[in-house]
């Protein structure tokens, strides 16, 4: 009884202690001092690390709120970031979470400036992608040199391009292939292994 007891307290302060995990980290592109972090609980906060050794203490917090009235068991798992990126201009940040890719401006603590749906079809399968694990699967996300576009990995070998320009509808979904003489990308106009309704994008306006 004295194990069983002393196994449920530990298994109680592991949950405690690992609460939030900081997932991602990315300096600023052009002030060495910035520092942009995620978290397994989907925010991310800026620091100056010439202020203080709590980064807590002084930092901008990014995040987005859920409305209560649609929180489920699955809500704070896919809210779960696993890759931020800067912007080259350094204005930026573009992150990733199992669902969605979102793009941030940092003068805008309000939320995304653009949501870009990714696994959306995938939304009822929930219960079975956390059955089999598959929903703590981390993607990675990437910008364009010039900013205009976005990118992120999917399953099937397929990955996503998003044109993040003020106004663009863009919406690519590309397969990878073994074979380098196979060339296959589709776009959002056409269907593509029942993933038409991936080319949802939220948008909030891009300066």
């Amino acid at each position: 009884t004295t194990i069983c007891i002393c196994h449920v307290r530990i298994i109680y302060l592991l949950q405690f202690i690992l609460a939030e995990v900081i997932t991602s980290a990315e300096f600023h592109p052009k002030h060495c001092n910035m520092l942009a972090y995620s978290s397994s609980k989907g925010s991310i906060r800026l620091i100056d690390m010439r202020q203080s050794a709590l980064c807590d203490t002084h930092s901008k917090l990014f995040e987005e709120q859920d409305d209560p009235g649609t929180r489920s068991f699955f809500t704070e798992i896919i809210a779960s970031i696993s890759d931020i990126k800067f912007a080259k201009d350094g204005r930026h940040i573009l992150s990733r979470d199992y669902m969605t890719l979102k793009l941030w401006d940092i003068n805008m603590d309000s939320g995304p400036v653009a949501t870009f749906q990714v696994h959306e079809h995938l939304r009822p399968k929930l219960c079975d992608l956390y059955e089999n694990d598959s929903i703590f699967d981390k993607f990675e996300c990437c910008l364009s040199g010039d900013g205009l576009r976005v990118a992120t990995g999917s399953y099937s070998n397929l990955f996503r391009v998003f044109g993040c320009s003020e106004g663009s509808t863009e919406a690519t979904t590309l397969e990878a292939s073994k074979n380098p003489t196979r060339r296959q990308g589709q776009t959002s106009s056409r269907p593509c292994r029942s993933l038409g309704s991936l080319s949802g994008v939220v948008r909030r306006g891009i300066v």
